[in-house]
């Protein structure tokens, strides 16, 4: 690590993309009736939205790992940041089902993608004998 990197600046910016990607995770399921009703489809069709952010995410996640010996971790950070993005742009912008589970998928392969580069990025810019008790803050 190099003495003149900002680390905690660093660290608030993985943060905060951490934070909307996580959040994201679980926030529709409190819309998934309202949804049902929006776009007329069943339950299990509306559930989904969940069930396939899920798998997408724990499909990718092992990926990242290849992935982030292709690319630097900051075109990793802003390429995931510019998928989940998009995706949310798709989502928000969805005027029927498919289209909305689409930028729902879309927003998955970020969120799965973001996790392991955070983690990595962490390994990266702390000494062995810090992290500990960063992650004790960050957990």
């Amino acid at each position: 690590m190099s003495q003149n990197v900002n680390t905690k600046a660093i660290l608030i910016t993985f943060m905060i993309g951490a934070f909307f990607a996580i959040l994201n995770e679980t926030l529709l399921n409190i819309a998934l009736t309202e949804l049902m009703n929006v776009f007329n489809v069943s339950p299990t069709t509306v559930q989904w939205l969940a069930t396939g952010f899920m798998l997408v995410m724990g499909v990718l996640m092992p990926i990242s790992a290849v992935l982030i010996q292709w690319f630097t971790t900051r075109q990793m950070f802003i390429g995931v940041m510019s998928i989940f993005l998009m995706g949310t742009v798709i989502a928000a912008s969805a005027i029927n089902f498919p289209m909305l589970l689409t930028g729902r998928m879309i927003q998955a392969v970020g969120t799965g993608l973001l996790i392991p580069v955070i983690f990595n990025a962490i390994l990266l810019l702390y000494r062995p004998e810090v992290r500990g008790k960063l992650w004790g803050r960050l957990v």
